[in-house]
């Protein structure tokens, strides 16, 4: 069974966490009656685009950069890094940290996430991947590599519209065109360094 991650402690310099939200009769620390319920099963290695265990499933959160697309949904850098160490808390395996290109404070506060929990391991070695997304072209590719590459465990997002109607009306593009500027974008984050 899967355990919440925030019943471990970090290994960090600054002082390992305490478990929070947990009752003390479920804390594996604190020998609970269910304490064996949070004891977490140990992850897969992670290797980009595949996983080794057949029962694993990968967690991937998109809270940090779909959520502040609800009306009046506006978060800081500082609530930004402390919903993101709260899902690295939770075992969630990639973050996608926001949308780079879209301001500057989008492209510090995704540096800041990959600067900081994406390099805050926890005892067992989980660290969680921190995702930048971007469009299909070279400047969003570049800006969402350079606020990630800090991290552990960088990945760029790259997409491109692909329904019939995009592609006729928005992108003015064929098919075969849009999987040419697919494999270019691909290309391009590669060459950058990113290999996931």
């Amino acid at each position: 069974a899967f355990a919440p991650a925030a019943l471990q402690r970090r290994t960090t310099a600054s002082a390992s966490v305490r478990p929070f939200g947990v009752p003390t009769s479920l804390r594996a620390e604190e020998g609970g009656q269910y304490a064996s319920l949070y004891v977490r099963k140990s992850r897969p290695d992670y290797v980009p685009g595949k996983i080794s265990d057949p029962d694993y499933v990968r967690i991937f959160d998109t809270t940090l950069r779909d959520g502040e697309q609800s009306p009046g949904a506006t978060l800081t850098s500082s609530e930004k890094l402390e919903i993101a160490r709260n899902l690295a808390k939770l075992g969630v395996d990639i973050i996608e940290a926001g949308f780079p290109i879209a301001s500057p404070d989008d492209f510090n506060a995704v540096k800041q996430i990959a600067d900081v929990v994406g390099n805050e391991p926890f005892d067992d070695g989980y660290v969680p991947v921190i995702c930048g997304l971007s469009r299909a072209n070279e400047r969003d590719i570049k800006a969402a590599w350079d606020a990630v590459k800090g991290a552990i465990r960088p990945r760029v997002h790259t997409f491109i519209a692909t329904s019939p109607i995009h592609m006729e009306t928005k992108l003015n593009k064929t098919p075969d065109e849009v999987v040419e500027i697919a494999v270019k974008a691909v290309t391009y984050a590669k060459s950058l360094g990113c290999d996931d």
